[in-house]
């Protein structure tokens, strides 16, 4: 194992993914696949810790296939990586519980993402699945024996527990674990449309992968921009400007994007021409995307995939914990 490169990533089936999230993790993602042995994992079960209601869970099928058909569209290729559904390893539940034995709640509560959520979601009183939250994602990271995890900055915390489960687990039962290292993006949290935050589906300010050409066109036109600009005569700033941002990010056009900036700044270009060419832009880019989607939306290729990937991930984790609870005596 220790000459493997094996990485786990993945996400929660809550709903539509947005080009933010394609900057954040999914381009990665996409590179990492000729490199790293890659897990992608459905945190299907990690929903609970902040929707357990039955609504909640009511087109939770059909989001996980969604999820799937998120994967194949960007080029995330199945023959290559490992794509499984995380409440279908009944194992991983039982890693987490043992891991919970050999991690303090103070440890725990010090979790910077906890206060955040806490804030965000105007908790009260977290659940023990919510303060639980990195054991479980440990037991997900450690059932594959990933060595390295790409995450944003939001998620290092995270990470670091894992890493202190599995050198705390190490010291007292000798070296089972890899104590994995996080692979970092290059790519920044993308600014939303309105042009605060960041880009989130329950903030509305989200262009969606999905989306189609008319969608996108509406969202652009309504996208925030220099707020002190009130004619197009007006001389513009660039800098923090969203829809410039996305220029920069989306449009393959450098001739462009040059000429645009430098007749914004001096006043020689309404805010309409730019955004119609950022338009052009954006579905230029998601359009094969789209195209992808199209050409595997298919409920019987999703969810065998999810199958195949499902029974190779679980020989992963009965051979994980097989290991563990010879090492502990159990």
């Amino acid at each position: 194992m220790d000459n493997v490169k094996r990485i786990l990533t993945g996400d929660r089936p809550t709903g539509a993914m947005h080009i933010g999230h394609y900057l954040g993790s999914l381009k990665k993602r996409v590179e990492l696949q000729n490199e790293y042995e890659t897990y992608i994992i459905i945190a299907d079960l990690h929903t609970l810790t902040t929707k357990p209601n039955k609504d909640d869970l009511k087109d939770l099928q059909d989001r996980i296939r969604e999820q799937v058909l998120t994967y194949l569209a960007v080029g995330l290729d199945p023959h290559k990586v490992t794509i499984y559904r995380q409440s279908a390893i009944p194992e991983v539940c039982e890693l987490a519980t043992i891991f919970g034995m050999i991690i303090t709640v103070p440890r725990l509560e010090r979790v910077p993402t906890l206060k955040d959520q806490l804030n965000n979601l105007h908790i009260a009183e977290p659940s023990f699945g919510l303060l639980g939250y990195p054991v479980l994602q440990a037991a997900d990271i450690l059932m594959v024996r990933a060595n390295c995890v790409p995450v944003g900055a939001d998620q290092a915390s995270h990470l670091e527990v894992t890493r202190e489960i599995a050198s705390r687990f190490n010291s007292l039962y000798g070296k089972v674990l890899p104590e994995p290292k996080a692979l970092f993006s290059a790519e920044s949290t993308l600014i939303g449309t309105d042009g605060k935050a960041k880009m989130s589906k329950s903030l509305g300010n989200a262009i969606n992968l999905f989306d189609d050409p008319e969608v996108v066109n509406k969202k652009v036109m309504a996208m925030y921009t220099d707020p002190n600009r009130i004619r197009p005569t007006d001389p513009g700033k660039i800098e923090g400007n969203p829809v410039f941002i996305y220029h920069d990010l989306f449009n393959e056009n450098n001739e462009e994007i040059a000429d645009l900036k430098s007749r914004y700044v001096s006043g020689q270009v309404g805010d309409v021409e730019v955004k119609k060419k950022l338009a052009v832009a954006i579905n230029k880019f998601l359009d094969p995307i789209r195209d992808r989607a199209k050409i595997n939306n298919k409920k019987d290729l999703l969810e065998d995939i999810i199958e195949q990937g499902t029974k190779i991930a679980r020989k992963e984790a009965v051979a994980t914990l097989d290991l563990i609870k010879t090492s502990m005596g159990l």
